[in-house]
């Protein structure tokens, strides 16, 4: 190779501009630029409005799929402020949709970042070829219209207006996305977690996009949790030899709260599913937790009643799985994940507050009532015999 082949130096980097990096990199903010890379388009939207409902200004969110390909998110709070003046409860709109937001999904446990992401909605802006915010706030009704990242007109005043909310509708750019059809389902999926995980929020959720085919589903779940172990059962909850053991309890050690749903069926199969500031998790000290409390329980239990002898080991945590349903959910003023991908959940104090917390619930059940508690204790040992 010759010398100028082999040469580097500041001619070879390319400085990229505002919005130019995003778009030149669209995967390093939404994940992809395929249909998951929309999906995160739509989270990114309606993270805002989302935490408006579970900060109790506003009561619902509506999302709904247009007929032209577009994403209209629409909440029923103050409405987003106007301008960023002093005393504003929040970054101007024109701020809010044209300046990448710092921090983003970091406030505490009564912050829930819908995606996985957290880089807010100007980032959606970049990325759609049209944007339209229309604010609707004390009386009056504002409007501006964006595209790839900036504003395309002023803000304007255009009358007045009963009510107040914010609506943001965006169009993907489909020279970025190699496909610009939204799966209905896959949305559905994960608003329909958020609204399990928190027992006040409300989402509706409509596609318009075949008006022969049109149809909507509204997510709100007064049961909270317990409502969620049935949904994850399906037929198979008819069959459950015990009702849904469930809790909640805040532990300062933790900084936070853990909120946790689990019963047996007769069904072989194990359906466990946790998250961490109503993010999915694959793991981390909170399921470590449950798991451990759910087989210290049981060990305790079966050795009370004779149900293992003096040479029979514990019960280990990996024997507890079998028909098990159960949701596991931390919040934490400070968590911390394994990772970039924040799939694992690391707080080590958390472990042992949720296995304490299992523990002393699980034996307080199981010890007030011994026919049911028969009905998983003996299948459980008899398991763990075998294997």
């Amino acid at each position: 190779m010759s010398e100028e082949d082999t040469r580097y130096d500041a001619s070879h980097i390319q400085v990229l501009q505002g919005w130019e990096a995003v778009r030149k990199r669209p995967g390093m903010y939404v994940g992809s630029t395929s249909e998951r890379g929309l999906r995160q388009m739509v989270f990114e939207a309606a993270d805002r409005a989302v935490n408006e409902v579970l900060a109790g200004r506003a009561a619902s969110v509506d999302i709904t799929l247009t007929p032209d390909g577009g994403v209209c998110v629409a909440d029923d709070g103050p409405g987003v402020p106007i301008d960023g003046t002093e005393g504003a409860d929040g970054p101007g709109l024109e701020a809010l949709l044209t300046q990448m937001q710092a921090g983003v999904g970091t406030g505490g446990r009564h912050d829930v970042t819908i995606g996985f992401c957290g880089v807010g909605p100007a980032v959606v802006n970049a990325l759609s070829r049209r944007m339209t915010a229309e604010v609707r706030r004390e009386g009056v009704r504002w409007v501006q219209e964006y595209a790839r990242g900036v504003a395309t007109t002023p803000l304007t005043e255009v009358g007045t207006v009963i009510g107040s909310g914010t609506t943001i509708t965006f169009w993907p750019d489909a020279g970025i996305f190699g496909a610009t059809e939204f799966s209905f389902d896959g949305l559905e999926e994960r608003f329909r977690e958020l609204a399990f995980l928190n027992q006040g929020l409300e989402i509706s959720l409509t596609d318009l996009r075949r008006l022969d085919e049109s149809h909507s589903v509204r997510l709100h779940f007064p049961g909270g949790m317990r409502d969620f172990v049935d949904f994850l059962d399906g037929h198979t909850a008819a069959h459950a030899p015990t009702e849904t053991i469930a809790f909640e309890r805040e532990d300062p050690r933790m900084a936070g709260e853990m909120d946790i749903a689990f019963r047996w069926c007769s069904c072989p199969d194990e359906r466990v599913q946790s998250f961490a500031n109503s993010r999915p998790t694959i793991g981390g000290t909170h399921m470590v937790g449950f798991r451990n409390g759910t087989a210290a329980a049981v060990t305790a239990y079966a050795r009370e009643q004779g149900l293992l002898t003096p040479t029979d080991p514990d019960i280990g945590a990996d024997r507890i799985g079998a028909g098990l349903t159960a949701v596991v959910s931390v919040k934490l003023d400070h968590p911390e994940f394994e990772g970039s991908t924040r799939g694992v959940l690391g707080n080590a104090e958390v472990r042992d507050c949720v296995e304490q917390a299992v523990q002393d619930h699980l034996g307080r059940w199981l010890n007030e009532d011994p026919e049911r508690a028969a009905a998983v204790i003996d299948r459980i040992v008899q398991g763990a015999r075998r294997d």
